[in-house]
């Protein structure tokens, strides 16, 4: 019997290890909880098919305070992309469940948290195809006759917001971009919302180098080649906004970038700024950064000071307060 087939040829500790016959094991594995009403915010969510040909789903949530048919009193549409390096996670993990209920629930917002398919079963650009198609979908609904009543009854999508973290940041700018390209009728986006979004480059630029040794650069190298073994490396544009030349054309007028002290990409996301910046953009660019915080550390700690800040950052965003 031929055990090299078992050989280990990639593994990202905690995340997911690769075997030489191509087979997978993923280390972190989402745990899992259904939609329904949340005890403590009151917000009701519920799964829904939008792509029934490759049978994928998004979450939809709606806050309390919400008034049906009254186009007056339409509530702002987030729709979110979670994180997970493009290979774990899903919007039904209890993580971005209850991340969820509370931006919902403080923001007053419709929430669609799309599950797009996860390499290395389904490498990128499959997860771009995914989260496109769940705006497509969505803007099925602006007549009122769409498939889904919740979207009919209470959004307002001429009050649209994208918003993700980590690879969900990363996915976010590029469906930006995208919607920039050719909108769905009667979608209109105001602003993005990048939490700690996962961009990465070839060359080590601010303080990254100090996370060589901690074997973290190598981890996040192997990460995009796993999502992504297409790509033409490291500084794909996919991956690294300082390669994209259609980084200018984001469809929002604002852009929030939440930015943590603590982070591996730290210095890659004040970079995203800088270069936004430098792009000929023409909007409103807010960025903040949490002293001493960890990568996506609001996921985790959604209790803390700081978690509670990140998300009245959102609130305010999106309610230009």
């Amino acid at each position: 019997m031929d055990t090299s087939a078992n050989e280990i040829v990639t593994e990202i500790p905690n995340f997911i290890r690769i075997f030489k016959d191509g087979t997978f094991h993923r280390l972190h594995v989402a745990n899992i909880v259904p939609a329904g009403t949340d005890p403590t915010t009151a917000v009701e969510s519920k799964d829904i098919i939008f792509s029934p040909e490759n049978n994928i789903f998004a979450r939809i949530y709606i806050p309390p305070n919400k008034t049906s048919d009254h186009k007056s009193n339409r509530l702002p549409l987030l729709i979110f992309y979670h994180g997970g390096g493009f290979c774990i996670e899903s919007a039904r993990s209890s993580l971005y469940h209850n991340f969820l209920n509370l931006v919902v629930s403080e923001s007053n917002v419709v929430a669609v948290s799309v599950d797009y398919r996860l390499a290395p079963e389904f490498p990128l650009p499959v997860a771009y195809k995914d989260s496109w198609d769940a705006i497509k979908w969505v803007g099925k609904h602006v007549d009122g006759n769409g498939p889904e009543s919740w979207l009919n009854e209470y959004a307002d999508f001429k009050n649209v917001f994208l918003a993700g973290d980590s690879a969900g940041g990363n996915i976010t700018q590029h469906m930006g971009i995208q919607v920039g390209s050719g909108c769905p009728d009667g979608l209109e986006f105001k602003g993005a919302i990048l939490l700690h979004p996962y961009f990465w480059g070839k060359e080590r630029i601010g303080n990254e180098s100090k996370w060589i040794e901690s074997g973290m650069v190598k981890n996040l190298d192997d990460m995009w080649a796993i999502a992504n073994p297409g790509s033409s490396g490291l500084d794909d544009p996919l991956i690294n906004p300082e390669m994209d030349p259609r980084i200018a054309n984001m469809v929002c007028s604002r852009i929030l970038v939440c930015v943590a002290g603590d982070d591996f990409m730290r210095d890659r996301d004040w970079n995203y700024t800088k270069l936004i910046k430098k792009s000929g953009w023409n909007g409103d660019l807010e960025v903040f950064e949490d002293l001493g915080e960890e990568h996506v550390f609001f996921l985790n700690k959604p209790d803390s000071a700081n978690a509670c800040a990140l998300r009245t950052r959102i609130c305010n965003f999106i309610n230009k307060v």
